[in-house]
């Protein structure tokens, strides 16, 4: 296999594991299925929705002529692009950025809030030496390195749940707040991302908000969940950061929609995880979001919410709906005033 020298110019958060360095080597052989890090030469310039987070978190603008290395994955979003992982690819070939956190893959389905995706060409895989003295890499994947997956629930500490109608309906705003208020109160938390599309920004926030550690579901090697792999995935995240840090309480930010298609349903319809779950936040834009959230929560999954947060809760008239017709607190977690997290507190 003929390989090549290459310096990256951008380094997508979704490769994190790999630790890549600026300099690579990438081979002509392209192993098309979700992990693999490729690089890939930018094609188009764009106005909005052009950047890439790097994997310190920072965003960074990507431009025409730059080359990144990215990592194979599918995205299918409600307000993002929807793609997949081409059934094969050779340097040459075009990808689309499907993301922010430089997932790459063949967009399917477009949004016209971010406008075109970037296109870029196929350079290569970038190539691994796992062993010291390797002479001969190997394309590299995000699989290398991550942590575990599981078949079973250890035993662990209570997991406060915050999930959502759909992508920014405020779940990230309201873990974080969770986080911060209980870090306050004393108490060692853990915060982590269970479903979505690589993205590391969600786990930053709670960090920043005082949780001991953070993870995400591309810390154990996915760039995309769905059914399939929601559950292992979690399973594998809750025990290590149990293992890890033995926190008092975890916070689990489930991203999407409770009835999208990263896996949030195989996740609250899971018993083992149910029987964790020591309070639900549910996130919602406005109130036929928050009725129709409660009434999936309580008839679909026989869960009753803890507090409802996101938008609904952005002044009086959402929060008088929330109290009155569902028979529940309303906590807006932008005010940064501690109401959400008190009441998790309660509930813990």
């Amino acid at each position: 296999m003929v390989t090549s020298k290459l310096r990256l110019d951008r380094i997508a958060s979704s490769t994190r594991n790999a630790h890549l360095p600026a300099e690579v080597l990438i081979g002509p052989e392209v192993i098309a299925e979700e992990g693999r890090i490729l690089a890939v030469r930018i094609t188009n310039e764009k106005a909005v929705y052009n950047q890439v987070e790097d994997p310190t978190g920072r965003l960074i603008r990507l431009r025409a002529g730059d080359v990144l290395a990215g990592v194979l994955g599918a995205r299918r979003a409600l307000r993002g692009y929807e793609g997949e992982v081409p059934g094969s690819l050779a340097p040459g070939d075009t990808v689309e950025v499907l993301n922010l956190g430089g997932v790459l893959g063949r967009c399917t389905a477009g949004n016209p809030d971010l406008g075109p995706p970037f296109t870029a060409e196929v350079l290569g895989a970038v190539l691994t030496f796992p062993r010291t003295g390797d002479r001969v890499g190997r394309p590299a994947t995000i699989r290398e390195g991550a942590v575990p997956v599981a078949d079973e629930l250890a035993e662990g500490p209570p997991i406060v749940a915050v999930v959502g109608t759909c992508m920014d309906a405020g779940k990230t705003v309201a873990a974080s707040e969770v986080v911060r208020g209980l870090s306050r109160a004393g108490l060692t938390v853990a915060g982590v991302k269970l479903t979505g599309v690589s993205l590391r920004r969600d786990a930053l926030s709670m960090l920043d908000a005082g949780a001991v550690e953070a993870l995400t579901f591309t810390d154990a090697g996915v760039v995309s969940t769905d059914d399939a792999a929601a559950l292992p995935t979690a399973y594998g995240l809750l025990n290590e950061l149990a293992r890890r840090c033995r926190p008092e309480v975890i916070v689990a930010e489930l991203g999407d929609g409770i009835l999208g298609e990263y896996g949030v349903a195989t996740l609250l319809s899971d018993p083992q995880l149910v029987a964790r779950l020591a309070a639900v936040v549910c996130c919602a834009p406005d109130q036929v979001g928050a009725w129709g959230a409660v009434e999936i929560l309580r008839t679909r999954f026989g869960i009753a919410p803890t507090a409802i947060s996101g938008p609904a809760t952005d002044n009086a008239v959402g929060c008088r709906f929330i109290r009155d017709r569902l028979g529940l607190p309303a906590a807006n977690a932008r005010a940064g005033d501690g109401a959400l997290a008190a009441i998790v507190r309660e509930a813990l």
